[in-house]
């Protein structure tokens, strides 16, 4: 299980006013991924706003000046990768030193999931490209969707759904990953985030606007306007942060990881 800082930093503005500053722990960092939310063919609230990802790259671009920037993406739609990152206008923001890559088409390992009691994966398939960068950060919308009659909380760790490959964990729709909705999101979410969270130095989510559903669509619903955008060092302590600046109850799948650091790790969560 990947150890929660103690003193998480987490930082709130408003968007106009957001300038992204990294981790201390990637300042230098040569290689860097950015995993944002942009698999749907749709713009923002769905996907996180061309603005936010622009501020994320320059904030790493300005204290990495020379460090390779690998954004990865693995979309959720039957239209292309290639055709989604055109249409939300990502090649805009590139420089030369960023690569765009999906996520779907790289070279993925087998990850041990260390959680004494995982949900349902004892070890997850991802690229294997997280183990071989100095840091990793997410760059989330916020949505709420609906599903089994609970309410679902995407942000930053919910994001990292897209690192999963199709090929491995489709279930009835060979474009999404419905293996990892059984028996639940929020269970998988914890067998996630055990698994990958020790690869992410930090999570930004884009909160100018918070996306609806109207049911468990992802891609349909009302758009809200929040005017916010939080970042910080820890996952989960950005997610929470969201939540409250949304106006939205704490998801339980962080509830239960807040807890279960509270048992096993010396000192537990502040």
């Amino acid at each position: 299980m990947p150890p929660i800082p103690m003193t998480a930093s987490v930082q709130t503005a408003p968007t106009a006013e957001f300038i992204y500053t990294p981790p201390a722990s990637l300042h230098g960092a040569r290689r860097i991924v950015v995993k944002p939310n942009l698999g749907y063919p749709v713009g923002p609230p769905v996907t996180v706003s061309m603005a936010a990802l622009g501020r994320v790259l320059a904030g790493l671009r300005h204290h990495n000046p020379q460090a390779e920037i690998l954004i990865v993406e693995g979309v959720c739609s039957k239209v292309s990768f290639e055709a989604i990152m055109a249409k939300n206008g990502v090649h805009a923001l590139l420089d030369e030193g960023m690569r765009l890559l999906d996520a779907d088409l790289l070279d993925c390992v087998e990850y041990p999931n260390p959680s004494p009691h995982p949900a349902r994966f004892k070890t997850m398939w991802a690229p294997k490209l997280l183990q071989e960068v100095d840091g990793c950060i997410s760059v989330s919308a916020f949505k709420r969707t609906h599903l089994k009659g609970e309410a679902l909380i995407s942000a930053s760790l919910k994001n990292l759904y897209g690192l999963f490959p199709r090929a491995k964990y489709k279930a009835r729709s060979p474009n999404s990953r419905g293996q990892l909705h059984r028996p639940s999101v929020p269970l998988v979410l914890q067998d996630v985030y055990c698994t990958l969270g020790q690869f992410f130095h930090g999570g930004v989510v884009d909160c100018t606007q918070k996306f609806v559903s109207r049911d468990w669509q992802p891609d349909r619903g009302d758009s809200i306007p929040i005017g916010q955008v939080i970042w910080g060092d820890d996952l989960l302590a950005v997610d929470k942060a969201a939540c409250t600046v949304a106006d939205e109850a704490i998801p339980s799948y962080v509830v239960a990881l807040e807890t279960y650091h509270s048992k096993h790790i010396p000192g537990g969560m502040s």
